[in-house]
């Protein structure tokens, strides 16, 4: 199969070996589409390796069609349209992954539409309902959310009741985060946005892929018994924490990843996407926001595209580029 290489720091596509599999309670998908994220881009300079065990193929996200099930593997069947939350792997024109981590594909809505699926809203599900265990009418922070996750949490902020205040940076972003379902928003490039989120009632929860930069405006507008969920370094790893506050607000400060947890924990998050997303996503309620789509073989133009912050949405690549 051809598969995604780093070669030098750059990307090619180019001849690799079919993965082995499927074992048990796995399945083999033919790649249809693949998800860009920004994990991809830490992963490839070196900042962000893969679990033990996992392919060091870059695509964290797919969608396909199941080619082949592995023994006890009774959810799913040859032919079946999916998508699936990888930890790795997905930038070729096979995977094999654990069955949990596979979801039928919402009704209405086709290959390349449900490729941007499961990362972001998955990540959007953990952080703001599992980890930030959001109760009735709290009030969400949401930084760049003119992203892939950005656009998701901001709809799932909508459509389960939680006034969301978003930060981005520029004013087509914001507008684009207007329109789906945002309260208030700022742009970054204005200087802080603590004034306005404490003007606007502050946060009980703030969803923050920056970090460092972010850390001290993120305190001072967080409200009593608040919770900080950081998913992202993009502004550094290193800030002062003001412990006063943290102890006086009973503020939480929490790191959350995605990509590392096992099987059953992955599959514990999609099954409540099932249950929960997908029926809002079949009836329209919900959608996936993709930015641009390149062929899998312009890797490269899409990766610079993300690092640019140019996108709103998602970013896709075509593998087969079946719909």
């Amino acid at each position: 199969m051809h598969a995604i290489a780093v070669d030098q720091e750059r990307l090619a596509w180019r001849e690799q070996p079919i993965p082995p599999g499927p074992a048990a309670g796995e399945v083999r998908l033919a790649v249809a589409w693949a998800g860009v994220n920004r994990a991809d881009l830490m992963q490839r300079a070196g900042h962000y390796p893969p679990p033990l065990g996992v392919s060091d193929v870059l695509g964290l996200e797919i969608s396909g069609t199941v080619s082949e099930v592995g023994p006890g593997v009774d959810t799913l069947r040859p032919g079946e349209r999916v998508c699936a939350l990888l930890a790795g792997g997905g930038y070729a024109e096979e995977v094999v992954v654990d069955a949990r981590q596979v979801l039928p594909i919402p009704e209405g809505l086709n290959l390349c539409e449900a490729a941007a699926l499961p990362e972001v809203f998955a990540t959007a599900w953990l952080n703001l309902f599992m980890v930030g265990q959001l109760a009735a009418g709290e009030r969400v922070l949401l930084h760049a959310g003119a992203s892939g996750v950005g656009t998701a949490a901001i709809q799932l902020c909508r459509a389960f009741g939680h006034p969301c205040f978003v930060t981005a940076g520029s004013d087509a972003k914001l507008a684009v985060c207007r329109e789906l379902g945002a309260d208030a928003v700022f742009n970054r490039h204005e200087g802080s946005f603590a004034d306005a989120v404490k003007a606007w009632g502050g946060a009980d929860l703030i969803l923050d892929p920056v970090g460092g930069a972010y850390l001290a405006d993120n305190q001072r507008v967080l409200n009593a018994d608040g919770r900080l969920v950081l998913i992202g370094l993009m502004g550094g790893r290193h800030a002062e924490l003001d412990l006063g506050r943290m102890l006086m607000k009973r503020q939480r400060l929490i790191g959350s990843t995605l990509r590392a947890k096992p099987p059953a924990a992955k599959g514990a998050i999609l099954d409540a996407l099932k249950a929960h997303v997908w029926p809002r996503l079949a009836k329209g309620e919900i959608r996936p926001l993709i930015d641009r789509t390149w062929p899998i073989d312009e890797v490269e133009a899409a990766h610079a595209h993300v690092q640019r912050d140019a996108n709103i949405g998602k970013v896709l690549l075509a593998v087969s580029g079946e719909r």
